[in-house]
């Protein structure tokens, strides 16, 4: 199982505990990593005690709970709630995904959450994309042309040519896919990874890019592609 890089020479140790309240109704107990930088002490585990009759369906909604109700400095980073933004990636019970559309009830026995794994943790449940958004613009992720816009209008495409985007524009660029991937664990300061690797492919099947030499020229590396 994908487990996440900790600081150099530290440990996981110690753990709290975060009861429910004592109007209990179906608890569920959440083992959450915890890592402050700032504290100078190793990262741990915290448990906290979630009644699911009063918390919505989501892995979010619990972890919101938890901040609001529990543990304010508990820290991870979400925005939309509706699978669009990715900021909520993390691993849930060992798989990559976002604990906003990930519910508790497919997750069995205690909920074990962790940050993505094999990226550097700036705090508790938040991974460094430094060197992802790095990767990402190496790419140059817009269209490339040469030839002038046409007057007043748009470079068209036939529905058929944008058939050939379905399945590649829809990536939320969460990192799921990438820090799932051996291969990007033991090479991602040289291999561009499976979400950077669609991002490309996208602009190579785009009709109206016109750089598609440029572009395969710069994947030509081992490393690359």
């Amino acid at each position: 199982m994908a487990t996440f890089s900790l600081p150099k020479n530290s440990k996981i140790t110690g753990k709290a505990r975060h009861h429910a309240a004592p109007t209990q109704g179906k608890v569920r107990k959440f083992k959450v990593y915890r890592y402050d930088p700032d504290s100078g002490q190793n990262p741990r585990y915290d448990t906290f005690e979630i009644d699911l009759e009063q918390c919505g369906p989501m892995v979010l909604d619990a972890l919101i709970k938890m901040k609001s109700e529990q543990d304010p400095t508990l820290t991870f980073r979400r925005s939309c709630r509706e699978g669009i933004c990715g900021s909520c990636a993390m691993n849930m019970n060992g798989r990559n995904g976002l604990a906003c559309t990930t519910a508790i009830e497919d997750l069995s026995g205690e909920v074990r959450i962790t940050p993505l794994p094999h990226m550097e943790v700036i705090k508790d449940l938040v991974p460094d994309f430094t060197h992802f958004y790095a990767q990402y613009a190496s790419i140059r992720p817009w269209l490339q042309t040469v030839t002038p816009t046409p007057s007043g209008k748009e470079r068209l495409q036939s529905p058929e040519q944008r058939e050939q985007l379905d399945g590649l524009y829809e990536c939320i660029l969460c990192a799921g896919c990438s820090t799932s991937c051996p291969s990007y664990w033991w090479n991602s300061d040289k291999f561009l990874g499976p979400a950077i690797l669609l991002q490309a492919y996208r602009w190579l099947a785009d009709s109206r890019d016109e750089m598609t030499g440029e572009r395969l020229d710069e994947l030509e590396d081992p490393f690359r592609l």
